[in-house]
Protein backbone atom coordinates (compact mmCIF):
# COMPACT_ATOMS: atom_id res chain seq x y z
CA UNK A 1 0.00 0.00 0.00
CA UNK A 2 1.84 3.09 -1.25
CA UNK A 3 1.44 6.12 0.99
CA UNK A 4 3.34 9.19 2.08
CA UNK A 5 5.71 8.73 5.01
CA UNK A 6 4.05 11.32 7.25
CA UNK A 7 1.57 9.17 9.17
CA UNK A 8 3.96 6.26 9.67
CA UNK A 9 6.65 8.57 11.06
CA UNK A 10 4.25 10.50 13.29
CA UNK A 11 3.13 7.14 14.69
CA UNK A 12 6.74 6.07 15.16
CA UNK A 13 7.60 9.25 17.04
CA UNK A 14 4.61 8.80 19.34
CA UNK A 15 5.34 5.10 19.82
CA UNK A 16 9.10 5.51 20.44
CA UNK A 17 10.23 3.31 17.55
CA UNK A 18 11.73 4.00 14.13
CA UNK A 19 10.69 3.10 10.60
CA UNK A 20 13.45 1.67 8.43
CA UNK A 21 14.31 3.20 5.09
CA UNK A 22 15.95 0.52 3.00
CA UNK A 23 17.44 1.70 -0.27
CA UNK A 24 16.57 -0.23 -3.41
CA UNK A 25 18.91 -0.82 -6.33
CA UNK A 26 17.00 -3.24 -8.52
CA UNK A 27 14.03 -5.63 -8.65
CA UNK A 28 15.62 -8.13 -6.25
CA UNK A 29 16.25 -5.49 -3.59
CA UNK A 30 12.71 -4.19 -3.86
CA UNK A 31 11.05 -7.60 -3.72
CA UNK A 32 13.16 -8.74 -0.77
CA UNK A 33 12.40 -5.63 1.28
CA UNK A 34 8.67 -5.58 0.51
CA UNK A 35 8.21 -9.26 1.36
CA UNK A 36 10.08 -8.89 4.64
CA UNK A 37 8.13 -5.82 5.69
CA UNK A 38 4.89 -7.68 4.94
CA UNK A 39 6.08 -10.75 6.83
CA UNK A 40 6.88 -8.63 9.88
CA UNK A 41 3.82 -6.39 9.56
CA UNK A 42 6.08 -3.34 9.58
CA UNK A 43 5.74 -0.01 7.79
CA UNK A 44 8.66 0.56 5.44
CA UNK A 45 10.26 3.25 3.30
CA UNK A 46 11.92 2.36 0.01
CA UNK A 47 14.74 4.83 -0.57
CA UNK A 48 16.01 5.65 -4.05
CA UNK A 49 19.15 7.70 -4.54
CA UNK A 50 19.55 9.66 -7.75
CA UNK A 51 22.37 7.33 -8.81
CA UNK A 52 20.24 4.24 -8.23
CA UNK A 53 17.36 5.87 -10.07
CA UNK A 54 19.60 6.50 -13.06
CA UNK A 55 20.90 2.93 -12.89
CA UNK A 56 17.32 1.64 -13.04
CA UNK A 57 16.76 3.78 -16.18
CA UNK A 58 14.92 6.59 -14.46
CA UNK A 59 12.47 7.46 -11.71
CA UNK A 60 9.44 6.64 -13.84
CA UNK A 61 10.71 3.07 -14.25
CA UNK A 62 11.32 2.82 -10.49
CA UNK A 63 7.86 4.12 -9.60
CA UNK A 64 6.15 1.83 -12.11
CA UNK A 65 8.08 -1.20 -10.80
CA UNK A 66 7.32 -0.47 -7.16
CA UNK A 67 3.64 0.19 -7.76
CA UNK A 68 3.20 -2.96 -9.83
CA UNK A 69 5.17 -5.08 -7.37
CA UNK A 70 3.28 -3.70 -4.39
CA UNK A 71 0.03 -4.77 -6.07
CA UNK A 72 1.25 -8.11 -7.44
CA UNK A 73 2.71 -9.22 -4.09
CA UNK A 74 -0.45 -8.21 -2.22
CA UNK A 75 1.44 -5.88 0.10
CA UNK A 76 -0.87 -4.42 2.76
CA UNK A 77 1.64 -2.68 5.05
CA UNK A 78 2.27 1.05 4.49
CA UNK A 79 5.05 1.62 1.94
CA UNK A 80 6.53 5.00 1.06
CA UNK A 81 8.57 5.44 -2.12
CA UNK A 82 11.10 8.09 -1.16
CA UNK A 83 13.82 10.04 -2.95
CA UNK A 84 17.05 9.89 -0.94
CA UNK A 85 19.38 12.92 -0.87
CA UNK A 86 17.56 14.56 -3.73
CA UNK A 87 18.67 17.60 -5.64
CA UNK A 88 16.22 20.40 -6.35
CA UNK A 89 15.78 19.10 -9.91
CA UNK A 90 15.62 15.49 -8.76
CA UNK A 91 12.74 16.27 -6.43
CA UNK A 92 10.63 17.55 -9.31
CA UNK A 93 11.47 14.48 -11.41
CA UNK A 94 10.32 12.18 -8.60
CA UNK A 95 7.15 14.18 -8.02
CA UNK A 96 6.34 13.85 -11.72
CA UNK A 97 7.21 10.13 -11.71
CA UNK A 98 4.77 9.34 -8.90
CA UNK A 99 6.92 8.98 -5.79
CA UNK A 100 5.01 9.37 -2.52
CA UNK A 101 7.79 11.10 -0.60
CA UNK A 102 10.87 13.18 -1.38
CA UNK A 103 14.00 14.38 0.34
CA UNK A 104 15.56 17.67 -0.62
CA UNK A 105 19.16 17.78 0.55
CA UNK A 106 20.00 21.46 0.67
CA UNK A 107 22.61 21.01 3.38
CA UNK A 108 25.44 22.09 1.07
CA UNK A 109 23.75 25.44 0.35
CA UNK A 110 23.98 28.52 2.56
CA UNK A 111 21.12 28.31 5.06
CA UNK A 112 19.14 31.09 3.34
CA UNK A 113 19.15 29.22 0.04
CA UNK A 114 18.34 25.94 1.77
CA UNK A 115 15.33 27.65 3.36
CA UNK A 116 14.19 29.19 0.06
CA UNK A 117 14.32 25.97 -1.95
CA UNK A 118 12.88 23.87 0.87
CA UNK A 119 9.97 26.29 1.29
CA UNK A 120 9.06 25.94 -2.38
CA UNK A 121 9.30 22.15 -2.34
CA UNK A 122 7.28 21.84 0.89
CA UNK A 123 4.41 23.71 -0.74
CA UNK A 124 4.54 21.62 -3.92
CA UNK A 125 4.84 18.29 -2.08
CA UNK A 126 2.07 19.00 0.41
CA UNK A 127 -0.30 20.21 -2.28
CA UNK A 128 0.10 16.79 -3.91
CA UNK A 129 -0.12 14.80 -0.67
CA UNK A 130 3.57 13.86 -0.58
CA UNK A 131 5.78 13.92 2.50
CA UNK A 132 9.09 15.77 2.44
CA UNK A 133 12.39 15.44 4.29
CA UNK A 134 15.02 18.17 4.56
CA UNK A 135 18.59 18.16 5.82
CA UNK A 136 20.78 20.41 7.97
CA UNK A 137 24.44 19.65 8.63
CA UNK A 138 26.17 17.01 6.54
CA UNK A 139 26.31 13.25 6.59
CA UNK A 140 29.93 12.09 6.52
CA UNK A 141 31.36 9.97 3.74
CA UNK A 142 30.32 9.72 0.08
CA UNK A 143 27.09 8.72 -1.61
CA UNK A 144 26.48 9.10 -5.34
CA UNK A 145 29.37 11.55 -5.58
CA UNK A 146 28.09 13.75 -2.74
CA UNK A 147 30.85 14.02 -0.14
CA UNK A 148 30.15 15.24 3.39
CA UNK A 149 32.55 15.90 6.22
CA UNK A 150 30.08 14.86 8.89
CA UNK A 151 29.62 18.28 10.45
CA UNK A 152 27.07 18.37 13.26
CA UNK A 153 23.97 20.41 12.52
CA UNK A 154 23.33 23.82 14.04
CA UNK A 155 20.19 23.46 16.22
CA UNK A 156 19.02 26.98 15.33
CA UNK A 157 19.30 26.20 11.61
CA UNK A 158 17.38 23.00 12.25
CA UNK A 159 14.58 25.03 13.79
CA UNK A 160 14.55 27.37 10.78
CA UNK A 161 14.06 24.43 8.42
CA UNK A 162 11.61 22.60 10.69
CA UNK A 163 9.45 25.72 10.90
CA UNK A 164 8.90 25.50 7.14
CA UNK A 165 6.59 22.54 7.69
CA UNK A 166 8.77 19.65 6.55
CA UNK A 167 7.53 16.25 7.70
CA UNK A 168 10.93 14.93 8.84
CA UNK A 169 14.37 16.38 9.37
CA UNK A 170 17.79 14.85 8.80
CA UNK A 171 20.26 16.52 11.14
CA UNK A 172 23.93 15.64 10.99
CA UNK A 173 25.08 14.26 14.36
CA UNK A 174 28.36 12.65 13.37
CA UNK A 175 26.79 9.88 11.28
CA UNK A 176 28.50 8.57 8.14
CA UNK A 177 27.49 6.92 4.87
CA UNK A 178 29.17 3.59 4.23
CA UNK A 179 31.38 1.73 6.68
CA UNK A 180 32.33 3.47 9.92
CA UNK A 181 36.09 3.79 10.56
CA UNK A 182 37.66 2.20 13.64
CA UNK A 183 38.35 5.63 15.14
CA UNK A 184 34.78 6.93 14.70
CA UNK A 185 33.89 8.87 17.88
CA UNK A 186 30.21 7.90 17.79
CA UNK A 187 26.99 9.88 17.49
CA UNK A 188 26.77 13.28 19.12
CA UNK A 189 23.81 12.83 21.43
CA UNK A 190 24.44 16.31 22.78
CA UNK A 191 23.71 17.70 19.32
CA UNK A 192 20.70 15.42 18.91
CA UNK A 193 19.20 16.52 22.23
CA UNK A 194 19.80 20.19 21.38
CA UNK A 195 18.13 19.78 17.98
CA UNK A 196 15.17 17.98 19.54
CA UNK A 197 14.72 20.76 22.07
CA UNK A 198 14.54 23.32 19.25
CA UNK A 199 12.23 21.49 16.85
CA UNK A 200 9.83 19.80 19.27
CA UNK A 201 7.55 17.06 17.94
CA UNK A 202 9.02 16.42 14.52
CA UNK A 203 10.40 13.05 13.39
CA UNK A 204 14.18 13.09 13.05
CA UNK A 205 16.07 11.02 10.50
CA UNK A 206 19.31 9.14 11.07
CA UNK A 207 21.24 8.54 7.85
CA UNK A 208 24.11 6.08 7.71
CA UNK A 209 22.38 3.44 9.82
CA UNK A 210 24.84 0.70 8.84
CA UNK A 211 27.37 -0.09 11.55
CA UNK A 212 25.98 2.09 14.33
CA UNK A 213 25.96 0.00 17.55
CA UNK A 214 22.53 -1.16 18.74
CA UNK A 215 22.73 0.81 21.99
CA UNK A 216 23.36 4.03 20.06
CA UNK A 217 20.45 3.26 17.73
CA UNK A 218 18.13 2.74 20.68
CA UNK A 219 19.30 5.90 22.42
CA UNK A 220 18.81 7.89 19.22
CA UNK A 221 15.24 6.57 18.94
CA UNK A 222 14.58 7.57 22.56
CA UNK A 223 15.68 11.12 21.64
CA UNK A 224 13.27 11.47 18.71
CA UNK A 225 14.81 9.64 15.75
CA UNK A 226 11.87 8.05 13.91
CA UNK A 227 13.43 7.07 10.57
CA UNK A 228 16.71 5.21 10.11
CA UNK A 229 18.33 4.69 6.71
CA UNK A 230 20.06 1.44 5.77
CA UNK A 231 21.78 0.76 2.45
CA UNK A 232 25.39 -0.35 2.84
CA UNK A 233 24.54 -3.25 5.14
CA UNK A 234 22.17 -4.76 2.59
CA UNK A 235 24.84 -4.36 -0.09
CA UNK A 236 27.44 -6.07 2.08
CA UNK A 237 25.19 -8.97 3.04
CA UNK A 238 24.11 -9.46 -0.58
CA UNK A 239 27.71 -9.44 -1.80
CA UNK A 240 28.87 -11.83 0.91
CA UNK A 241 26.12 -14.39 0.22
CA UNK A 242 26.65 -14.18 -3.54
CA UNK A 243 30.41 -14.58 -3.16
CA UNK A 244 29.99 -17.71 -1.03
CA UNK A 245 27.60 -19.21 -3.61
CA UNK A 246 30.06 -18.64 -6.44
CA UNK A 247 33.16 -19.67 -4.49
CA UNK A 248 31.42 -22.92 -3.52
CA UNK A 249 30.94 -23.62 -7.22
CA UNK A 250 27.18 -23.76 -6.94
CA UNK A 251 26.83 -21.66 -10.07
CA UNK A 252 28.43 -24.55 -11.98
CA UNK A 253 26.10 -27.21 -10.61
CA UNK A 254 23.18 -28.01 -12.89
CA UNK A 255 21.62 -24.66 -13.82
CA UNK A 256 23.09 -22.82 -10.85
CA UNK A 257 24.09 -20.04 -13.25
CA UNK A 258 20.41 -19.15 -13.76
CA UNK A 259 20.09 -15.60 -12.34
CA UNK A 260 17.09 -16.70 -10.29
CA UNK A 261 19.34 -19.21 -8.53
CA UNK A 262 22.52 -17.16 -8.59
CA UNK A 263 20.88 -14.17 -6.91
CA UNK A 264 18.69 -16.12 -4.48
CA UNK A 265 21.25 -16.37 -1.64
CA UNK A 266 21.88 -12.64 -1.81
CA UNK A 267 18.16 -11.92 -1.70
CA UNK A 268 17.76 -14.12 1.37
CA UNK A 269 20.68 -12.26 2.98
CA UNK A 270 18.94 -8.93 2.34
CA UNK A 271 15.77 -10.28 3.93
CA UNK A 272 17.69 -11.34 7.02
CA UNK A 273 19.36 -7.92 7.29
CA UNK A 274 15.99 -6.18 6.97
CA UNK A 275 14.48 -8.48 9.63
CA UNK A 276 17.31 -7.66 12.03
CA UNK A 277 16.91 -3.93 11.49
CA UNK A 278 13.12 -3.95 11.81
CA UNK A 279 13.46 -5.77 15.12
CA UNK A 280 16.18 -3.37 16.29
CA UNK A 281 14.15 -0.32 15.30
CA UNK A 282 11.05 -1.66 17.06
CA UNK A 283 8.74 -1.34 14.04
CA UNK A 284 7.68 -5.00 13.78
CA UNK A 285 3.90 -5.31 14.17
CA UNK A 286 3.38 -1.55 13.82
CA UNK A 287 1.77 -1.49 10.37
Amino acid sequence: MLVSAKEMLDNALAGKYAVGQFNINNLEWTKSILLTAQEMNAPVILGVSEGAGKYMTGFETVAAMVKAMDKSLGITVPVALHLDHGTYEGCYKCIKAGFTSIMFDGSHYPIDENIKKTTELVNVAHNLGLSIEAEVGSIGGEEDGVIGMGECADPDECKSIADLGVDMLAAGIGNIHGKYPANWPGLSFETLAAVKEKIGDMPLVLHGGTGIPADMIQKAISLGVSKINVNTECQLSFADATRKYVEAGKDLEGKGFDPRKLLAPGCEAIKETVREKINLFGSAGKA
